[in-house]
C-alpha cells in the first residue's frame, strides 16, 4: 500500500494500530524507568497527525516486506529493521511538518538505545503480521 493510499486508510484499517502498540509495547519493555504519558497513550487517543504517520510507515514497511518475498526482509539484522522505520519516520514528519521537531527526526546514531529499540520492535511486529 502507497503513503497515500495509507494516509486515506488509516481510520478503516485496526491493522495500522500495530505500529502503535508494538510502539507502546516497546516503550514498556525498553524505556528506562517511567515513560511519558504522550510515549504510551493509546491509538484512539493519540493525535489524528501521528496516527497517519504511524499507518504511512506501517504501509511502508509492510511493502518493503511484501515486495521482498520470499522472506528476504528477514534477512535484515535488527538493527537494520529499526533503522528503516526511523528513516521512514523521519520523512514522514518532513511531509507533515514545516519545522519538525528535532526529536522527531533525530538520525539514528542520536536515537536513544530504548527507541531503537522499539523501531526495531515495530518492524518485527509488522513483518510477523504480512
Amino acid at each position: 500500500m502507497s503513503d497515500l493510499a495509507a494516509l486515506g486508510a488509516y481510520r478503516r484499517d485496526p491493522e495500522f494500530r500495530i505500529f502503535r502498540e508494538a510502539w507502546i509495547a516497546g516503550v514498556h519493555k525498553h524505556y528506562p524507568g517511567e515513560p511519558k504519558p504522550g510515549y504510551i497513550t493509546p491509538w484512539d487517543e493519540t493525535p489524528e497527525w501521528e496516527r497517519e504517520a504511524a499507518a504511512a510507515v506501517c504501509g511502508q514497511v509492510r511493502d518493503f516486506i511484501e515486495v521482498s518475498g520470499g522472506g528476504h526482509a528477514a534477512r535484515l539484522t535488527r538493527e537494520q529493521k529499526g533503522h528503516f522505520v526511523a528513516i521512514c519516520w523521519t520523512a514522514q514528519m518532513y511531509r507533515i511538518f514545516e519545522d519538525p521537531k528535532p526529536g522527531y527526526v533525530a538520525d539514528w546514531t542520536d536515537l536513544p538505545t530504548w527507541q531503537r529499540e522499539t523501531d526495531a520492535d515495530i518492524f518485527e511486529c509488522i513483518e510477523r503480521t504480512v
